[in-house]
């Protein structure tokens, strides 16, 4: 399981993804689920995915390969819009050499992205690719996408998430988010990947490896535990609730 998280704003793009995959309690391995397609000035794409991690590594490999080859890929795309239509060509070319031997060994075609970006002359877009290799696109009612083990992490993003918000403050609520998943399911975990990308910059503005000795997300998980506890106990109780004292 995975968990991964972009968000698109009026200031640029946000995306945190984990690092963990496993095939049971006593295999548990590391592997980078956030792929960086950028020329600086023209383009930067972010790309990442959940699900089985041979399709999605299958799929990235082929986006890289394509890259080189005659025909439409990732470095000549007018748009995210055509991005996120390519991706899907190349999900369902993986689909149809290996989706009927997978089903065979009884593993599911179940890979899912997030990619996100900007092309010069397009303005910052965000979309979520499924397994069929259909898409929907972020809009200001709905300006992030989740991926993987979703659920923990949605309150808070729910919560603070608007176009407006700032990238220092939606970089801090995705850190927040991926802790309630880390805290409440242990297939997701460190090291994460934060990048942070400007509109209109046209390039990585900062990309971060967190991993267990980084002092700020350590800072989060204990200071985000402990203002909710307070919170909590702030709040008064039902008056129809006997107390025990």
């Amino acid at each position: 399981m995975t968990y991964c998280v972009g968000m698109l704003l009026d200031a640029g793009l946000v995306f945190l993804s984990d690092s963990r995959t496993n095939a049971g309690v006593d295999h548990i391995n590391t592997f980078r689920k956030m792929s960086v397609f950028e020329r600086p000035g023209e383009r930067v794409l972010v790309l990442m995915g959940a699900g089985n991690l041979a399709i999605t590594q299958t799929l990235v490999n082929l986006l890289r390969e394509r890259l080189a080859a005659e025909g439409p890929n990732l470095y000549s795309v007018p748009n995210l819009f055509e991005a996120a239509r390519h991706i899907g060509d190349c999900l369902r070319e993986v689909h149809a050499r290996d989706a009927e031997a997978l089903n065979e060994f009884g593993i599911e075609f179940n890979p899912s992205f997030i990619l996100g970006g900007q092309i010069l002359g397009d303005i910052p877009r965000l979309f979520q690719i499924y397994s069929a290799g259909n898409f929907i696109e972020a809009t200001r009612d709905t300006p992030y996408f989740q991926i993987g083990e979703a659920k923990y992490g949605k309150p808070i993003i729910d919560r603070v998430i608007r176009p407006e918000t700032r990238l220092d403050e939606a970089a801090k609520c995705a850190l927040i988010s991926m802790d309630s998943t880390i805290r409440s399911n242990l297939s997701v975990g460190l090291p994460l990947d934060l990048l942070i990308m400007k509109t209109n910059a046209l390039r990585v503005e900062s990309h971060t490896r967190i991993d267990a000795d980084n002092a700020y997300f350590d800072m989060i998980r204990s200071r985000w535990g402990e203002s909710l506890r307070e919170a909590f106990h702030a709040l008064p109780s039902p008056e129809w609730v006997p107390s025990a004292d």
